[in-house]
């Protein structure tokens, strides 16, 4: 059991004209892929999706943003608290968040606020259950044993084209295509020619 505990209710929910502000993430790793012959080739990112409570399909850590955290606290708390896991603590530094431009500095990478909408977080604040979900890119340093939610959730690691096949809302496949796989398409570009420049510096006289 473990003594983490989730936090419940929404007596400190942000909203924003009308909508409930959501804070989530695509917590991600890498494995190496292994040729026939035993050789280690290319390093494949997978994702982690938990299990839906109310039906089939697969989801991505997310809860609603809380007025005592951030919003990459908030994102922070809901992998820990629905996922059981944890990023590297350079994911930890202040970042700089505007709902207003939807834009975040910092080590994890914010990857966009995506609008859904849910019957089940119809309330006086939000009454047509409107969300604004802002989605962060987590690196995961560490899987517990233990989680809060662990007797409701399963953790499952998917590639991209596994969990696109099977992820539960259009708006968090959105996230994952347009938001997440372009970012880490990038972020390797980027990588690479940073190597690149690198090892040429080298050889240069």
């Amino acid at each position: 059991m473990s003594e983490l505990v989730a936090r419940t209710g929404r007596h400190q929910q942000r909203y924003e004209d009308g909508c409930r502000l959501v804070a989530g993430c695509i917590p991600f790793k890498y494995r190496n892929s292994v040729e026939s012959d035993g050789a280690a080739s290319q390093k494949i990112v997978e994702v982690l999706m938990i299990n839906s409570t109310s039906g089939p399909g697969l989801l991505f850590p997310k809860g609603g943003w809380e007025n005592d955290e951030t919003v990459e606290e908030a994102a922070l708390r809901e992998a820990l608290e629905e996922a059981g896991v944890r990023v590297p603590t350079q994911c930890d530094l202040p970042l700089r968040f505007s709902l207003a431009h939807e834009r975040c500095y910092g080590f994890q990478h914010f990857l966009g606020c995506y609008l859904f909408k849910s019957k089940t977080l119809q309330d006086e604040s939000c009454p047509e259950g409107l969300c604004k979900a802002a989605m962060f890119a987590l690196l995961v340093k560490e899987e517990l044993p233990s989680w809060p939610e662990q007797s409701t959730r399963e953790r499952s690691w998917l590639t991209i084209p596994e969990a696109i096949e099977r992820c539960r809302h259009p708006w968090m496949r959105k996230a994952l295509e347009e938001g997440f796989s372009k970012w880490h398409d990038d972020h390797l570009k980027l990588t690479v020619r940073k190597r690149t420049f690198t090892f040429l510096n080298l050889f240069l006289p």
